[in-house]
């Protein structure tokens, strides 16, 4: 298995539900970073939110880092998600 994706994925198990308890966080997932809109070729925890928020308006317990175990992490608004 590649070295990336395994470490990916042990991240991803380690720090999901944390991720999952803060505010507007709807999903966590292994995809790839968005850089103004446009999807690069650089894997990442990819945590998606209902909408973006401010850091400074955020309370220190739901800021999501920019990495955690050294991968980095992309947050992705998607609105809110509706099961059919």
């Amino acid at each position: 298995m590649d070295r990336n994706l395994e470490k990916l994925r042990m991240v991803k198990a380690v720090h999901e539900a944390a991720l999952m308890s803060k505010a507007n966080v709807v999903s966590v997932a292994i995809g790839l970073r968005q850089r103004g809109g446009v999807f690069t070729s650089e894997p990442a925890i990819v945590v998606s939110v209902t909408h973006k928020i401010p850091r400074s308006e955020l309370s220190p317990e739901d800021v999501i880092p920019n990495t955690l175990g050294g991968v980095p992490v992309d947050v992705q608004a998607v609105g809110e998600i509706q099961a059919l």
